[in-house]
């Protein structure tokens, strides 16, 4: 049997435990090859692996970007069967199976991962504000919750679900968070467009940013550069 250039492409997709893109496919595949083909020399092969052929060659070759969507949509059309408890889907820039939304209890209830700690309410509730107003500094992430988010915001970075992506250009210039590529991938997203509309926070977004700004504002502007009142960091402990 001829694995087909399709055939090929499904069965990484299905084994791979992260979104599968176009250019990993031509860079696996093809690029050793194209590399000997331009200079002339050989390129071996990995040791345990066994030699690519012409024909090998010629098919990934034909991999445009082009032939690629359109297999991926062929692929997706396929498993949107009801016969098929699995589909595959476009996310984080790259293709995954995941398992339809009918089997999803069941899945769940056999998972092996039962020990996998789950994320904390203060950190869902803190990824959830850095999600819907990206970049966003750690004060205006504590000015939204009402509390400390160090601790929250520590852990999102330790489960590679945020990433720091710059420096504020306000006063301190205090560091910058946004979601990261395997948060897209963690949530199933193709891209950020994908995340649930919430009306009432938009509607409020405006709202808190000036809220936000003038409280940076009153302390810049207080004489011995402290502010008075609640202590941000109370109960954080508890919360978190």
């Amino acid at each position: 049997m001829e694995p087909t250039l399709s055939q090929i492409i499904e069965a990484v997709i299905f084994v791979a435990d992260q979104p599968v893109t176009w250019g990993f496919i031509r860079n696996t595949f093809f690029a050793k090859k194209a590399e000997s083909a331009d200079n002339g020399t050989p390129v071996e092969d990995d040791a345990e692996e066994e030699p690519w052929d012409a024909g090998e060659f010629s098919l990934f070759q034909e991999l445009t970007e082009e032939v690629w969507e359109e297999i991926v949509k062929g692929l997706q059309e396929k498993y949107s069967e009801e016969k098929y408890p699995f589909e595959i889907r476009k996310v984080g820039g790259g293709c995954q199976f995941f398992t339809k939304p009918a089997f999803h209890r069941y899945v769940r209830k056999a998972s092996l991962n039962k020990n996998q700690k789950r994320l904390s309410r203060a950190a869902l509730e803190t990824l959830s504000i850095i999600a819907y107003r990206q970049p966003i500094s750690k004060a205006e992430m504590e000015f939204i919750r009402g509390v400390n988010c160090d601790y929250a915001v520590q852990k999102l970075l330790e489960k590679k679900l945020v990433a720091i992506t710059g420096r504020s250009e306000g006063p301190g210039r205090p560091l910058l968070y946004s979601t990261s590529a395997f948060f897209m991938q963690y949530f199933g997203l193709a891209d950020m467009s994908d995340l649930p509309k919430l009306k009432e926070f938009e509607e409020l977004a405006e709202e808190h940013q000036e809220l936000f700004r003038q409280q940076m504002d009153d302390k810049i502007n207080k004489p011995n550069g402290k502010e008075t009142g609640e202590n941000p960091e109370e109960g954080s402990l508890l919360e978190e």
